[in-house]
């Protein structure tokens, strides 16, 4: 049987709906707003902390993270190589101050105030020269972010991502980001509100093993996941071996 494809619901005239592939998330898909949600809570965190800058989006994709940090930045650069996740940016986010420049990570260059670069370090074959690349923007801050393989992958090897080159431990990408910044901020991004109780209830009440055998696990996903929101993601500290996803806040 072959796969679903699964497109953008209700796009502006005009802008071509993207499918979703599995090598990003994206908006206005109901079975992927886990994956947008827990995307986009970083992204306003980070917009947060950009107010009045010059921010260049790195690897953006589909351009909805580059729209949120341009309502508090001075300027955005939204930066992809997809032609299609390009293309689709452009026309859906129009701000005076965000552009959309079509171009490789390891090739754009333009001075800046803070590096934005989230969930895609662990799919490059030379993080550490990325890393450098963007030290060489002269930005002040370089926000990164990367899945932790313990939550990824239960053995702690490799998930089954076939877009991920390298998988981190919190102490393999601390020390990834200590080796070109001299200044590195960590913090965790976990599950709360209803998706604690969720894993609370996967990980001590056999949830996962008791739906099928209900015959409910098709009904309850599909009333779940639409409705989580950024509220449902908490970022903290401690224990960073649990967490979701690492954000590494780096200065040079």
């Amino acid at each position: 049987m072959a796969e679903q494809t699964y497109l953008q619901r209700d796009q502006p005239a005009g802008v071509p709906p993207l499918a979703l592939t599995g090598e990003r998330t994206l908006p206005d898909v109901p079975e992927e707003n886990y994956w947008f949600q827990r995307h986009l809570v970083v992204y306003e965190w980070i917009a947060r902390r950009v107010a009045g800058q010059k921010v260049v989006d790195m690897a953006c994709g589909e351009g909805y993270g580059s729209d949120v940090l341009a309502r508090t930045a001075a300027e955005v650069v939204g930066v992809d190589a997809n032609p299609e996740a390009h293309e689709h940016a452009r026309l859906r986010y129009v701000r005076p101050n965000l552009r959309f420049e079509r171009d490789l990570v390891e090739t754009f260059s333009e001075p800046c105030d803070a590096v934005v670069f989230l969930q895609t370090i662990e799919h490059v074959q030379d993080p550490g020269a990325i890393l450098e690349h963007f030290k060489a923007m002269d930005a002040k801050t370089v926000y990164v972010t990367t899945p932790n393989v313990l939550t990824l992958a239960p053995d702690g090897e490799k998930s089954g991502n076939p877009w991920h080159v390298k998988e981190y431990r919190a102490h393999e990408f601390r020390a990834l980001c200590e080796t070109h910044f001299s200044r590195v901020e960590m913090t965790g991004l976990f599950h709360a509100r209803k998706l604690a109780a969720h894993q609370f209830a996967i990980e001590r009440m056999g949830w996962d093993a008791l739906h099928p055998r209900l015959r409910i696990t098709k009904p309850f996903y599909d009333r779940l996941t639409p409705a989580i929101s950024v509220r449902d993601f908490r970022f903290a500290t401690d224990p960073l071996d649990k967490a979701l996803d690492f954000l590494a806040v780096c200065t040079p």
